[in-house]
């Protein structure tokens, strides 16, 4: 005897004990930017919701607070070494029931490279699609707005924290000076860095952190148009400064990661992986229907 699906679905919910229209999402995970936190509603507390709302509050969504509380969580922007943060991010998800079957994550400004670490390095960290808005995954060679400051100016600053950014206390106490990459100084910026050259794998070659990329379903990089904040704007994409300048850029395609296919995006993009994004406007500045459109519906509606 043939049953419509209506009474299909009556008697799969009494026997099992659920509604099969309840189905959750892929579940979330964000990590925040310089300067922002976990929960401040202004900011990912006003995101978390937005996905929610979005999709009908059937949705698991994280926002990272490293440390353990709203002010260490503020101050690990600045001060708690990269390595550490994803230590702590790899411990809440291998402990979260709620990921142990995989999610989509999200990054802001400095939180993308961190997730991009993460997928790379915490075996539990089972992401399908990493999303990072405003990211800085070549680093970033120059001051993050330079108000009232004349570009001369803004450039002799520049080289002083060039000069300052690889000395040992320096990486293990700034955040900003481990994914800080001087385009003049490549032979120093691989020896030196303690994090962006390590993850980039450009220091030596770590096939893990290919084969866990490679197992992505998408991963999207968003660059705003207007970016004051990553210098060159380029970083959002996998771009940078050609090697011995600080005026000409190169793409993604060009930079010997790529080239070389020292992180496996050749091979990405080959496959379709590889998407990009690029909106008008400032760092991190967008409407919540653009985001509902362009990441929600694209990405989380699975």
């Amino acid at each position: 005897m043939r049953l419509d699906f209506v009474a299909f679905c009556v008697i799969f919910s009494q026997v099992y004990g659920k509604n099969v229209t309840d189905e959750r999402y892929t579940p979330v995970v964000m990590w925040h930017g310089m300067g922002d936190s976990c929960c401040f509603v202004f900011s990912l507390g006003s995101l978390k919701k937005l996905i929610e709302r979005t999709l009908d509050n059937r949705i698991y969504v994280k926002s990272l607070e490293i440390g353990g509380s709203y002010i260490r969580d503020y101050e690990s922007g600045y001060f708690i070494h990269p390595d550490k943060q994803i230590e702590d991010a790899c411990y809440q998800i291998s402990n979260d029931k709620n990921l142990q079957n995989g999610f989509n994550a999200i990054g802001f400004s400095q939180g993308s490279q961190f997730l991009r670490a993460l997928v790379q390095r915490c075996p539990a960290a089972k992401v399908k699609n990493l999303i990072t808005l405003g990211g800085q995954h070549q680093g970033v060679y120059g001051l993050p707005n330079c108000p009232s400051l004349t570009t001369k100016t803004c450039e002799y600053l520049r080289e002083i924290l060039n000069f300052a950014a690889y000395a040992g206390w320096v990486q293990r106490t700034l955040v900003q000076a481990t994914y800080w990459h001087d385009p003049k100084n490549e032979d120093v910026y691989r020896t030196k860095s303690t994090f962006i050259a390590e993850i980039n794998n450009e220091k030596s070659i770590k096939q893990k952190y290919i084969d866990r990329l490679q197992k992505l379903e998408n991963f999207v990089m968003v660059k705003f148009m207007n970016d004051s904040m990553v210098q060159p704007v380029e970083s959002s994409w996998f771009g940078f400064y050609k090697p011995g300048s600080d005026v000409e850029l190169m793409t993604l395609e060009e930079s010997d990661i790529f080239t070389k296919d020292k992180l496996g995006l050749k091979k990405m993009k080959e496959d379709g992986k590889l998407k990009f994004i690029e909106i008008e406007g400032n760092h991190l500045q967008f409407r919540n229907e653009w985001f509902i459109e362009n990441i929600i519906n694209a990405y989380l509606k699975n």
